[in-house]
């Protein structure tokens, strides 16, 4: 199944992506796509409805992040090897981990806003693994059932943020917008391996990025097993699982930085597109 939402933002509604591409209303089977939808047990109710029997929703909505009730929003730094040679770091002998913030979450095709005194803004295409259930100390061969599905992320960064100021990644992630996630959130059975999904990401046109999930250093299923031996990993949790070579500070022999009117387009294998036009920075309250 690929579920989603759709509509305003913070209005969004449940939906599901029917066989021809088109969204069906789920708002008369739940109330939203919530942790509890995305147990074992509310996906087998979903997976019983008939989609020809749902709503269909007229025209080209927007789309939001494709669950709601995110409770944490992880990341894995540096875990392709390519992408640890072009930023000039060693591959790391275990996963690096840090947190993006959630109220940085963005629809996919949101604009992406740039921060206050923005100097090195970059772009990361990632697989994004969504928990279906309660997952602590999790042993390497069962970590994939604990998956409810799929999601495609761009992992927006400043550069300067993350590394100049500290050794805390996190300040440099978590800046509003910096999180789009979607189009839809596939389960995992009709996604499979999740070590083989090509992915890739232009900027205004031009191919930046071209990867593959089977180069990473750390697969999805040993993600899982070490990051729950010291975070518990809950239903509706989101994890990033890192990004292919191809960033901006990556690029030579000048790197490239996000500037106002870019454009990024990105997408993986299954897992639907994104598209973001870059904007200034601006008091979203001054804008409500």
């Amino acid at each position: 199944m690929k579920l989603l939402r759709y509509g305003p933002q913070g209005q969004e509604r449940p939906g599901l992506l029917d066989a021809d591409g088109r969204i069906r209303d789920l708002s008369g089977a739940i109330a939203d796509i919530t942790p509890e939808a995305l147990s074992p047990a509310g996906l087998d109710r979903l997976r019983a409805l008939d989609p020809t029997t749902l709503p269909l929703v007229d025209g080209d909505p927007r789309l939001g992040v494709p669950l709601a009730r995110v409770g944490k929003f992880l990341a894995i730094g540096l875990n392709y090897a390519d992408h640890a040679k072009e930023a000039n770091l060693p591959i790391p002998s275990e996963p690096i981990l840090f947190t993006k913030a959630t109220s940085c979450l963005n629809g996919p095709d949101d604009d992406v806003m740039l921060p206050q005194d923005s100097a090195k803004s970059d772009w990361e295409v990632e697989l994004g693994v969504v928990f279906g259930r309660t997952a602590r100390y999790v042993p390497q061969d069962q970590a994939l059932d604990y998956v409810a599905g799929y999601v495609l992320v761009n992992d927006v960064s400043e550069r300067f943020n993350q590394k100049e100021r500290g050794s805390q990644w996190d300040k440099g992630k978590g800046h509003d917008t910096f999180g789009p996630v979607g189009p839809w959130l596939v389960t995992a059975d009709e996604v499979g391996d999740p070590q083989d999904l090509d992915m890739w990401l232009d900027l205004n046109g031009r191919r930046m990025q071209t990867g593959n999930t089977r180069t990473m250093i750390f697969g999805v299923a040993e993600l899982i097993a070490y990051v729950s031996r010291f975070i518990t990993l809950e239903p509706g949790d989101i994890l990033t699982t890192g990004t292919p070579p191809g960033v901006g500070e990556g690029q030579k022999p000048d790197m490239v930085f996000l500037k106002a009117g870019d454009v990024m387009t990105l997408g993986i294998a299954k897992l639907g597109t994104q598209r973001q036009k870059v904007v200034a920075w601006f008091n979203r309250e001054d804008q409500a």
